[in-house]
């Protein structure tokens, strides 16, 4: 499923940057770490966008999803608080952003061996229509992965 895949190179992206960001505060060298969290808080934006509008959206429609869908949203909003906010000349935020780049990691999981799966079962097509479309309107300068033959 093309939605997934993106979703999950997306998580890539994300968790490379936010671990060169660890790399580059344990170096001692803030500018790079901020500017990687700066491009990780970008791809955030349109990626919980596009999964909180769309899959999120079709898949909350079931309670026994809504249940573990609630949790994922705000851990979002947690980590989106976070970057607004980190002061990298801080200890205390510099230990705030390792915190969540282990609970980042924690939370790709529960969305790829979770949820993900959970969709590719049990939503049809309308439900991937409005998700994959959500995933359009969150990225609309970026194309899904294409794959190369």
């Amino acid at each position: 499923m093309p939605l997934i895949r993106d979703y999950i190179a997306e998580h890539a992206r994300v968790l490379n940057l936010g671990a060169g960001a660890v790399r580059a505060i344990d170096r001692g060298d803030l500018d790079s770490a901020r500017r990687l969290l700066a491009e990780m808080a970008s791809e955030l934006k349109s990626h919980w966008r596009g999964e909180e509008n769309g899959l999120f959206k079709v898949m909350a429609r079931e309670e026994l999803f809504a249940e573990h869908i609630d949790p994922l949203i705000r851990e979002h909003r947690e980590l989106n608080d976070l970057l607004a906010t980190v002061d990298l000349t801080r200890p205390d935020d510099q230990a705030a952003i390792r915190d969540a780049m282990e609970e980042l990691w924690e939370h790709t999981r529960k969305e790829e061996d979770g949820i993900f799966p959970a969709a590719l079962t049990s939503l049809d097509g309308d439900a991937w229509d409005a998700a994959i479309e959500a995933w359009h309107e969150a990225h609309p300068d970026r194309e899904m992965v294409k794959w190369s033959v």
